[in-house]
């Protein structure tokens, strides 16, 4: 029996019976949970949309700061490992955020029994991801459960990151007729795990797209500065969830070509034979920018000129109806609407 809420407590709305692996998927049962529990007891003083950060003021400096957990399973994998992970998801969501990464504090919960070389293999590539990305880690905490208990290392970051001046993002500042940027293929990491755990006879050339993305952020904000709307990395749940929580935040309808929206044939082929839509495979090099019109060709260009967002690519943009909605131009002239992700067809893939 759930207890009685104290007088004034703010009210819960989550009611599902018990936590499942969906609720860590990034969907729909992602968002029941923060929205209608963790938000309304943790964060009832804040009114503002849920993002990648929290943005600060302290004595007139505007700082970023996020934190995430990762629990991928298996740790390493074709392109990187959890260790990459740690460091890259974290200083995505500050860049997506519109921040400069700048210092990192890190929390391992080891398995007993878990071998030094494998937990020294992920610390090295943390080391040697943070010195690509240019950040610092400058502190964190260790944890040892027992054998069994955390199939063999978890790793959560916690990252901050200083604002970058000239930009105002937020859900309401998008307006019809900004275009939707890409910044590269979908779907290579979510389909390099899911192959990498060995469980089907299927075999493809991929790799994780797992990187920083603040040089390509960097650039795009040098070429489009205040015409910059909104931004996100589309991990878990995939562009589809993205762009479904920025429409419902935003009230408007964002409207995507198929035919625009980058994938590797191999990540394409995948996704036909196990059934699975490309739009809700999880990315962790990748990021998703709304920009005013007058801007998006200044915007595509510089994408392209940076290191790794040679595909980038515009995939849409925003329309007034149907309001909250997204809707994908198909190869075939139809139009369909893509929900946000519905259950966990990948789990661990972060």
């Amino acid at each position: 029996m759930t207890a009685a809420p104290d007088a004034g407590s703010p009210a819960i709305r989550f009611r599902d019976p018990q936590i499942e692996m969906a609720h860590g998927a990034g969907g729909m049962a992602s968002r029941r949970l923060v929205e209608g529990l963790f938000a309304p007891l943790l964060l009832a003083s804040s009114t503002d949309p849920l993002g990648d950060a929290a943005r600060l003021e302290l004595d007139g400096t505007s700082l970023a700061i996020t934190t995430d957990s990762f629990v991928v399973s298996p740790l390493r994998f074709p392109g990187g490992s959890i260790g990459e992970l740690a460091i890259n998801g974290t200083v995505n969501d500050l860049a997506v955020s519109g921040a400069r990464p700048e210092a990192i504090v890190a929390t391992f919960v080891l398995e007993a029994g878990l071998a030094t070389d494998t937990l020294e293999a992920e610390v090295r590539a943390m080391s040697q991801a943070a010195r690509r990305a240019g950040v610092a880690v400058v502190g964190g905490d260790t944890k040892v459960v027992e054998h069994g208990k955390a199939d063999r290392m978890y790793i959560t970051t916690t990252g901050i990151g200083r604002a970058l001046p000239g930009l105002s993002l937020h859900p309401a500042a998008v307006r019809a007729g900004d275009k939707v940027l890409l910044s590269g293929p979908i779907g290579d990491h979510g389909i390099t795990i899911l192959l990498a755990r060995g469980e089907l006879d299927l075999e493809a050339d991929l790799r994780s797209d797992t990187r920083s993305v603040f040089p390509m952020v960097e650039a795009l904000v040098h070429a489009a500065g205040p015409g910059i709307r909104w931004m996100r990395d589309p991990t878990r749940g995939g562009i589809a969830t993205s762009l479904n929580e920025l429409a419902r935040d935003c009230g408007l309808s964002l409207h995507l070509l198929e035919e625009s929206i980058p994938m590797r044939e191999a990540v394409r082929g995948a996704c036909e034979l196990l059934g699975l839509d490309p739009l809700h495979i999880a990315n962790e090099g990748q990021f998703l920018a709304i920009v005013a019109p007058a801007c998006a060709q200044a915007a595509l260009d510089a994408l392209h000129a940076a290191p790794g967002g040679e595909d980038a690519a515009v995939i849409g943009e925003v329309r007034e109806q149907p309001a909250g909605t997204v809707l994908v131009k198909t190869r075939y002239g139809g139009s369909r609407i893509v929900d946000m992700l519905v259950g966990d067809p990948l789990p661990r893939i972060c």
